[in-house]
C-alpha cells in the first residue's frame, strides 16, 4: 500500500500507424495510375516521375540541411509530393510536334522539377513543415506552372494520335459540343474508364485510380466521406446544371482529374477538415466549385482550383463544425 505508482505522460494509447506508413500507403496506391501512365503514354511519363520525386526529395533535403532542420525525407512526404505532381503533368509536355509525328522535347523538363522545388521549399517549407502548410503542395505547384507555363502546361499531345483532335482532352471535347446529350455522344464512355484518352499521366484510367482508391479505404488510410461527397454532389450538380442527361454525368465524373482528386489530394490529412461533419461540407464544397468551374469556368477542368480554394475555406469549416466541448454553453 505505500509502493506509488508512476504514471508516464500521454499518450497512453499507441498505434502501429506511423506518418511515414501512410505516406507509403499513398505511394503503393498510386503505383495503378502510375503504371498506366507509363504503359500508355511511355518514356515521358516516366522521365517525368522520376524528375518531379528527385526535384522534390532533394530540395526537401537541402532545405533542412542548410536550416539545421532534422531531415524528415524518411517520412515519405516528399516522394508523395513528387508522384501527386508527375501525375498532374499533361502527356504532352516532354514531346514536340514534327511533320513525322512527335518527338522528345527533353528541354522541358525543367518545367515540373521546378514545380517540385516550389511545392517543397514555397509551400510545404517557409509554412513549417509536414503538417503545417494550409494547402496542397503538389495541386499548388501545379497551378503555379498553369499560370507560369500555361503553353507547355497545357500541351495534351497524344502520340498515339495524329488528326485535329490528338490535342483535345474529353473535358475540351464535351466543351466544345455544348451539354447534355451531344457533348455524352462526343466522347466514348468505354475509353475513358479504361484510360484510352489524352490528358495528364495520371488521371486517364478510371480503373486503375479506382484500384488504388480501393486499397486506401481497406488500409482504412481514408474514408469514404470526403470523395463521396464530393463526386455525388458534383454529380448532382451536372446533372441539374448539365441538361439533366445521366450519360453526361457519367463522361463528367469519368473525365479528368475528379476521380484522382477526390480520393488522393482532397483528402490530404493537413489540408482537410478533421471533424465528420466538416468532411461533409468540404465535400459538397469541392463538387459544386469543380461543376461550376467545367460548366462556366475559362478551362473545361476545375478539380485543381475548387481544391486549392476549399483548402483556404478548411478553418472556418471547422470553426462551425468543431464539437462543442462537454460543460461548455453554446453561444
Amino acid at each position: 500500500m505505500n509502493k506509488l505508482l508512476n504514471v508516464s505522460s500521454s499518450p497512453h494509447v499507441r498505434s502501429k500507424v506511423t506518418t511515414q506508413s501512410i505516406m507509403f500507403d499513398v505511394a503503393i496506391a498510386m503505383l495503378p495510375a502510375t503504371a498506366y501512365g507509363v504503359y500508355r503514354f511511355g518514356l515521358s511519363a516516366l522521365v517525368t516521375l522520376i524528375a518531379t520525386v528527385l526535384a522534390c526529395v532533394v530540395s526537401e533535403y537541402l532545405y533542412e540541411k542548410g536550416m539545421k532542420k532534422p531531415i524528415t525525407i524518411s517520412d515519405g512526404s516528399a516522394l508523395v509530393t513528387g508522384m501527386i505532381l508527375a501525375l498532374n503533368m499533361p502527356c504532352g509536355l516532354l514531346l514536340k510536334q514534327v511533320d513525322q509525328g512527335y518527338v522528345y522535347q527533353w528541354s522541358n523538363i525543367w518545367i515540373p522539377m521546378l514545380g517540385g522545388v516550389f511545392a517543397i521549399i514555397i509551400v510545404k517549407q517557409l509554412y513549417g513543415g509536414l503538417g503545417q502548410n494550409w494547402m496542397n503542395p503538389a495541386l499548388a505547384a501545379r497551378c503555379f506552372l498553369l499560370i507560369s507555363f500555361a503553353g507547355k502546361v497545357s500541351n495534351f499531345a497524344d502520340p498515339q494520335v495524329m488528326d485535329a483532335m490528338a490535342g483535345a482532352t474529353p473535358l475540351a471535347v464535351m466543351r466544345t459540343a455544348g451539354a447534355g446529350a451531344a457533348a455524352a455522344q462526343s466522347v466514348d464512355l468505354p475509353a475513358l474508364f479504361v484510360g484510352n484518352i489524352t490528358g495528364t499521366y495520371g488521371e486517364t484510367s478510371v480503373i486503375a485510380l479506382l484500384i488504388g482508391a480501393v486499397y486506401l479505404l481497406a488500409r482504412k488510410v481514408i474514408t469514404i466521406k470526403i470523395p463521396g461527397t464530393y463526386i455525388l454532389s458534383f454529380a448532382v450538380f451536372i446533372f441539374i446544371f448539365g441538361g439533366f442527361n445521366p450519360s453526361y454525368v457519367l463522361a463528367q465524373v469519368c473525365a479528368g482529374g475528379l476521380i484522382f482528386g477526390a480520393f488522393f489530394m482532397a483528402t490530404d490529412y493537413v489540408t482537410s477538415p478533421i471533424t465528420p461533419k466538416g468532411q461533409i461540407v468540404f465535400g459538397i464544397l469541392l463538387g459544386v466549385l469543380t461543376g461550376i468551374f467545367r460548366l462556366w469556368g475559362g478551362s473545361a477542368e476545375g478539380v485543381s482550383y475548387a481544391i486549392i480554394i476549399s483548402n483556404i475555406v478548411v478553418p472556418l469549416i471547422e470553426k462551425y463544425t468543431l464539437p462543442k466541448a462537454f460543460g461548455k454553453e453554446g453561444k
